[in-house]
């Protein structure tokens, strides 16, 4: 059974206490989130933490907004995160995975409701997953507004962690982006990604576990060992394996939102076609969702690199190139469609100003080009 987050127990329950939830614990981890909780305040919020349901207003200046929502998990990544003792960034990770999807609409993040199911509720664990939780939503400019925080004991193992959440926001009617205007002759910009964000994972724990991994082993002796030839990139040198392979997905919501006006303002009528969030599925899996019926994305993987984590899980798993990009993201996070010249430096400007890389990778071409295929590799 559920235990709501700010809720107060009227008189002590030993049975249920005797049955595996502790209802003290649960009020402890609220108070040790409150204050992270309200670190994500936005004006349009109204109340605080403790009701049986969060307000916010529409932000002032909207004159046919349309509410998006997104919900979404972290899936087994959570697995590997609880495994190395490094839970910090699963809340981040969580926010992404929604507020990014959000921002793909065109839209601005308003506020995002977490779940966290636990075995066994142990405070300051969770404190330290919606303590990412609320940096994570100050990456992305929303309120959290409320959650849920659950002990489900003989259902989860003690040690279990389930991660979910959903996310609103708000864009003008005119405003949405649906992929509908993508066209023929559109660029690809990629953005980078932070290394292998949420997807994935059910393959990374087979194949750490396969090989025999030490996650605390420094990244570069891992390479060295395992897979030779792969240089680390020099931030991750002389980090143990799990923070690399556990890197936080990087956030892209404000700087999506900072290109498209970027992109309005570089020449008249231009604008950001559309925006793929590459999740799972990778890039073939995901791309294609905002290209029109007769038409296809055509990418050459030459002009970006690839992560060294994607390269050293491609050598232990003996996977191609073409697979990791299908599995993974292949180094690129986010996917935006626009017209050449003027919006494109724009974007790529705009990137950098956000500390990201953006990279044309490709452009939009009619599908009778590329044999019927939406999704093409092309190396030139």
């Amino acid at each position: 059974m559920a235990e709501p987050r700010g809720a107060k127990e009227a008189a002590p329950r030993e049975a249920y206490r005797a049955a595996g939830v502790d209802v003290a614990a649960g009020e402890r981890a609220v108070e040790l989130i409150r204050e992270a909780v309200a670190s994500t305040r936005r004006p349009e919020v109204v109340g605080g933490l403790g009701g049986f349901a969060g307000a916010i207003g529409i932000p002032a200046g909207y004159g046919r907004p349309l509410l998006i929502a997104s919900t979404d998990g972290v899936g087994t990544k959570a697995a590997l995160a609880r495994r190395a003792g490094r839970l910090a960034g699963l809340g981040i990770d969580l926010v992404a995975m929604c507020a990014d999807d959000v921002a793909c609409a065109g839209a601005e993040p308003l506020f995002l409701l977490d779940y966290v199911a636990v075995g066994r509720l142990v405070p300051e664990e969770v404190a330290t997953v919606v303590a990412g939780v609320a940096a994570g939503c100050r990456l992305a400019g929303c309120a959290l507004l409320g959650g849920e925080t659950a002990e489900h004991p003989g259902v989860m193992r003690p040690d279990d962690l389930d991660l979910a959440a959903t996310c609103v926001g708000v864009v003008e009617r005119d405003d949405l982006l649906d992929g509908s205007a993508v066209a023929a002759g559109d660029v690809l910009v990629g953005l980078a990604s932070s290394g292998l964000h949420s997807n994935g994972f059910s393959l990374v724990r087979r194949i750490v576990a396969d090989a025999d991994l030490d996650l605390e082993e420094r990244y570069a002796d891992v390479l060295r060992r395992a897979a030779p030839g792969v240089a680390a990139e020099p931030e991750h040198a002389d980090a143990p394996l799990a923070d690399v392979l556990l890197a936080p997905t990087r956030v892209y919501a404000r700087a999506l939102l900072a290109i498209r006006a970027a992109v309005r303002a570089a020449a008249p009528r231009a604008d950001v076609h559309g925006i793929a969030h590459v999740t799972g599925g990778g890039l073939p899996g995901n791309v294609p969702r905002i290209v029109p019926d007769g038409l296809a994305a055509r990418l050459d993987p030459g002009h970006w690199t690839m992560p060294s984590a994607m390269r050293l899980l491609g050598t232990l798993g003996r996977l191609d190139d073409v697979e990791l990009r299908a599995t993974f993201n292949g180094g690129l996070g986010m996917v935006l469609a626009m017209p050449p010249g003027a919006a494109v430096e724009a974007a790529l400007a705009t990137a950098a100003a956000h500390g990201m890389a953006g990279i044309v990778v490709g452009e939009v071409v009619p599908v009778a080009a590329t044999g019927g295929r939406r999704y093409v590799e092309v190396r030139r």
